[in-house]
Parts: C-alpha cells; sequence; structure tokens
C-alpha cells in the first residue's frame, strides 16, 4: 500500500530523536511547514523527520502543489488512500501506517488536528507503545455528531505529548483529567500538557510577506482590497444536506444583491460535485451566471494568505480559516452552529449562523454596520513550532 517517495537512511542518527509526521489534509500539510521548517533551521542536529502523506485529499491541487509552495520536504512514503466512507479511510490508513512504524521505528508518531488520519496515526502508534505528540490538543466543540470531535478526544487521551494552542483548550483537558503537572516521565499514562501557541500563527507569520510578494491572485481576479468577501465551503454538514448547501448559496446571493459585494469562492472538489447533485437546476444557472461570484480553482496557500488579508469578510466552515481571518483580523461568519475555536467568537470578531440564511445575512449587517471587532493576542508568539521541538528533545 505505502508508496515510497523518498527513502529513509538505512541507518538513522541514533543520537537524534526520530519522528514520524503523519499528514493526510491540506490544512496539515501546512501546518506541518511550521514544525518542518523549525526542525530544518533549528534541530537538524537533534531531530530527524519521516514524512508520510495518508493520501486522504488526493487533489493535485488539494496537496503536492503545496509542498512545493511551502518549501516542505516531500513525503517519504504515500499511502494513496483517496476518498472513501470514514471507515475504509481509516481501516486503510491503520494498515499501512502500522507497518511503516514496524518498519521505521520511531521515537514519536507526530500528528495534527482532528482529520482521519490523525486517528488512524495516534491509534497505530498508540497499539503498539510508541508515544503519539498531539499538536493543536484540547479543541473541542462540544457536538460529538461531528467526527472531528470523536477525533479530537480520542487522540488526546492516546497521546504522550499534547500541544495546545489556546488557553481554552488547556482549560478543557483539565476538565477531563489531565494533569498540568509534569512529575512523572512522560507516557500515555502520565502525559505532559502545553500551551504552546498555534503553529498555524506561526506560518501566518512567516509566509505573509512572501504573499504579499509572489501572489498575484488579486489582480488575476480583478479584486479591489477591501472591496470584496473570501468564502469557503467544505464540510459535510453543509455540502452533503441540501437544504444546507441551497440556504448559504441563497445567502451568497443576496449578499451580492444587497450590498454589490464581490464574492470570490474557491471550490473544494468535493463541494463542486455536491453542488450539482444536490442544488436545484434554477439556483444552479443563478449561480454560474452572476458575475460578481467567483467560484475558482483551488487556491495555494500563498493565495490564500493573500486573499484573507485583503478581504472585507470572510465567510466559511473551516476551522483554519477562522483563524487566519483572526490572524489577519478579520470578521468572520461561520456556518456551523459550534466552534473549537470558542475565543474567536466571545472576542465578538467571529459569529455562528450555521447554514441558516436569515443568520448569515444578519450576521453580514451586523458586520457591515460599524460593529469594531477587537482582536487580543490568543494564539501565542509565532514560536509555537520552536517549543513543540524543544519538547520533544527534553521530554521523550
Amino acid at each position: 500500500m505505502a508508496i515510497l517517495a523518498s527513502p529513509t537512511k538505512a541507518y538513522s542518527d541514533m543520537s537524534k530523536k526520530r519522528i514520524l509526521t503523519i499528514i493526510g489534509a491540506r490544512p496539515q500539510i501546512i501546518k506541518a511547514a511550521a514544525l518542518s521548517r523549525s526542525i530544518q533551521s533549528l534541530f537538524s542536529e537533534q531531530i530527524e523527520e519521516i514524512l508520510v502523506h495518508t493520501g486522504q485529499h488526493y487533489d493535485e491541487n488539494m496537496s503536492a502543489v503545496f509542498f512545493d509552495e511551502l518549501g516542505i520536504p516531500q513525503p517519504n512514503y504515500n499511502l494513496a488512500v483517496g476518498s472513501g466512507s470514514h471507515a475504509k479511510m481509516t481501516a486503510a490508513m491503520l494498515e499501512g501506517i502500522e507497518k511503516l512504524l514496524v518498519t521505521e521505528k520511531p521515537d514519536a508518531v507526530v500528528v495534527y488536528g482532528d482529520t482521519n488520519s490523525t486517528i488512524a496515526g495516534a491509534l497505530s502508534a498508540a497499539k503498539i507503545h510508541i508515544p503519539v505528540v498531539h499538536i493543536e490538543a484540547g479543541l473541542r466543540s462540544f457536538n460529538k455528531s461531528m467526527p472531528e470531535e470523536l477525533n479530537r478526544i480520542s487522540c488526546d487521551h492516546m497521546s504522550t505529548l499534547l500541544f495546545v494552542p489556546t488557553q481554552a483548550g488547556l482549560e478543557n483537558l483539565r476538565n477531563e483529567g489531565f494533569s498540568m503537572e509534569h512529575k512523572a516521565q512522560a507516557s500515555i499514562d502520565f502525559p505532559h500538557v502545553y500551551h504552546c501557541g498555534d503553529v498555524m500563527y506561526d506560518n501566518s507569520l512567516y509566509f505573509s510577506e512572501i504573499s504579499s510578494k509572489k501572489s498575484k491572485i488579486l489582480e488575476k481576479l480583478g479584486l479591489v482590497c477591501g472591496a470584496f468577501i473570501l468564502c469557503t465551503i467544505h464540510r459535510d454538514s453543509n455540502t452533503d444536506d441540501p437544504k444546507a448547501l441551497e440556504q448559504i448559496f441563497e445567502a451568497l446571493l443576496a449578499i451580492i444583491e444587497r450590498a454589490g459585494k464581490q464574492i470570490v469562492l474557491p471550490i473544494h472538489p468535493r463541494t463542486q460535485q455536491k453542488m450539482q447533485q444536490l442544488l436545484p437546476a434554477e439556483l444552479l444557472e443563478r449561480i454560474e451566471s452572476n458575475p460578481k461570484l467567483q467560484l475558482i480553482e483551488p487556491a495555494g496557500f500563498l493565495d490564500i494568505i493573500a486573499l484573507e488579508k485583503n478581504a472585507q469578510l470572510i465567510i466559511t466552515d473551516s476551522g483554519g480559516l477562522q483563524k487566519e481571518a483572526y490572524f489577519f483580523e478579520k470578521p468572520c461568519i461561520i456556518l456551523r452552529s459550534q466552534t473549537e475555536w470558542v475565543e474567536i467568537v466571545e472576542t465578538g470578531a467571529a459569529l455562528l449562523t450555521g447554514a441558516d440564511q436569515t443568520k448569515i445575512l444578519a450576521a453580514f449587517e451586523h458586520f457591515s454596520n460599524g460593529h469594531t471587532c477587537v482582536y487580543p493576542p490568543l494564539f501565542g508568539d509565532g514560536k509555537a513550532a520552536q517549543f513543540i521541538c524543544d519538547k520533544i528533545i527534553s521530554d521523550l
């Protein structure tokens, strides 16, 4: 099953901590850039990284271009799992990852966030007693109908090192019985929990200047800074529910009609497929014929940053874009009924609307009518990856 992209050394340096990093979805590739960059620039003598791509996102624009654009080393392995049901994908990942762990014998497995790749990596490692390092630990939406919530909780309780991006995440783990005192050697039974800040904030700071120099997407799309809205839709609770999908697009068209705003929507392949399958023909025709609603190919990370930095407002169901909206001080309408990034909502910089046309329009009016957002520093100092590397070296 595993596809070898670039062989690892037959005999690795035993003085280094050997970590096997699991990625699969596009946001994880981006998050991994911060850690890989930190290892290459500051910890190359202490840490050796083996990169495993599960192939959970297999579209060229959703994965491969990100490795090139972000300067991440190409994966040592690609499991080429592709799409499928949660059970089918996770089972294939479990089988493939376990084989690699037996072969590579890493000192730890690093996983990110809350995807099927995350839970497969954590479970594979924990079952054969390899320490799990969970980056973005402690996040909770408090809605167990979301598969991501089940993945987050399960992964945290299998981890040896938990790196938490926010104070709220730290409190979530404390409430679940995790100790914040590190009296024993780190292990699955005595995990070490750290509030480290957010690796995506590291990335946003690092790539913001590069994006300003390299991205040409505003010129390409004919966009004026501060005069357009960025929107993304990809969660199955929105894409797979005909009523939800219809409500969201009706709201977008209404915003265009009321405010005359240009809306840019980088279209996820799954969303595009579901639009064709589930939306009424009349609505599809209105979407496709509206010149102010630009459906574009999935954008590279540098282009996404350019769109985020220059948008007036962001409308999304993505956890990553919620945070990035906050990083770049943009108000955000969240197309979900709960979020794991509760701090953003608590500051008033974001509003939860779900896929409700009335609530989406009310949130747009709220942010358009002079509401002043504040953006206190919730996500660290931009050195989360360096902190994580330090603790991997000292604690494992």
